[in-house]
């Protein structure tokens, strides 16, 4: 499968090199506004590959996209220093005008994944120009969110985060929702899991727990300056389940009609995720707290992608 990155920068080249080593692509061309800076990373990941995977690299323009099965979407500008959130989604918005056009001239059949911050609303934005069928705009959504709440149960707990199955929904972002619910070790419900294994499972956990996947990002962020090997793996996942037909659920982002009969926004859900992208999405079982507050981080989706024009 060929797989198209545009924007080379921390994310485009992690999801890049994710996808080399995991040998999930059998091209990747990387697309930058900075021609050598693309064309650097694709021969450094290129490198790697005696050691993993055969897989071709390379950077290009856009026609180099022709062919793509699916393409990920890392660029856009960073927040400058006192800018506003409406003001970075503003000229992102201006940078997937000119973008989204570019690589559909050439690669129209492509899945596009949307990785760009603030996500949802990107999302949201590139579902819009595309004009593509539901299901073939998905944002990376609450992918890395959910791999951060299943590791912090199973690391508590000493067990695999492979045999975790746990849910954060809604925003990637500060309203995100952590279904503790529904969550599951080994298809046992999560409270008589704990039970069996003579923990405990309070309340003061909980907020922990939550405390430390809602802030992961601004920790690593204060730490090293941005994050990006987490959500490069996350790209690669979704590029397999893509490649393989998996039919895969994943906490994706996409236009989803809300309660109420309102217009579509782009939140995470249990998606299906398949060739064609987004097969279905599920109806998980929440809490009657859960859903309240599900409804919430969708009304500010809502709010923000109207603050641009596209609510």
């Amino acid at each position: 499968m060929k797989v198209g990155i545009v924007g080379a920068g921390m994310v485009g080249s992690c999801a890049a090199y994710a996808m080399a080593l995991r040998g999930t692509a059998s091209e990747l061309v990387l697309v930058d506004l900075l021609p050598a800076y693309a064309r650097a990373q694709a021969e450094d990941i290129l490198h790697a590959t005696p050691f993993a995977n055969p897989v071709r690299v390379f950077a290009g323009d856009y026609d180099m996209l022709e062919g793509s099965a699916l393409i990920v979407l890392a660029c856009g500008v960073s927040q400058r220093p006192g800018e506003t959130r409406l003001q970075l989604l503003e000229r992102n918005t201006e940078v997937f005008r000119n973008v989204v056009p570019a690589l559909l001239k050439h690669a129209p059949d492509a899945i596009l994944v949307v990785a760009s911050n603030p996500v949802d609303v990107m999302t949201q934005i590139v579902a819009r120009l595309s004009g593509l069928a539901p299901g073939r705009v998905v944002g990376s959504g609450t992918i890395l969110d959910t791999a951060r709440f299943r590791a912090l149960i199973g690391d508590y707990f000493e067990v695999s985060s492979h045999s975790v199955h746990a849910y954060v929904l809604g925003e990637h972002g500060d309203s995100e929702v952590l279904v503790w619910s529904s969550a599951k070790v080994g298809g046992i419900p999560l409270a008589d899991f704990a039970a069996q294994a003579n923990r405990s499972l309070t309340e003061e956990l909980k907020n922990t727990i939550d405390a430390r996947v809602r802030r992961a990002a601004y920790t690593i962020i204060e730490g090293k300056g941005a994050t990006y090997f987490g959500i490069g793996g996350g790209l690669a996942r979704i590029a397999q389940a893509v490649r393989d037909d998996e039919r895969t659920v994943l906490t994706l982002s996409m236009p989803t009609a809300t309660r109420g009969g309102r217009p579509d926004i782009s939140f995470s859900l249990p998606r299906i995720v398949g060739k064609k992208g987004v097969l279905t999405t599920l109806e998980p079982s929440l809490s009657y707290e859960e859903q309240q507050l599900l409804d919430k981080s969708a009304a500010i989706l809502r709010e923000a992608a109207s603050s641009v024009g596209f609510g």
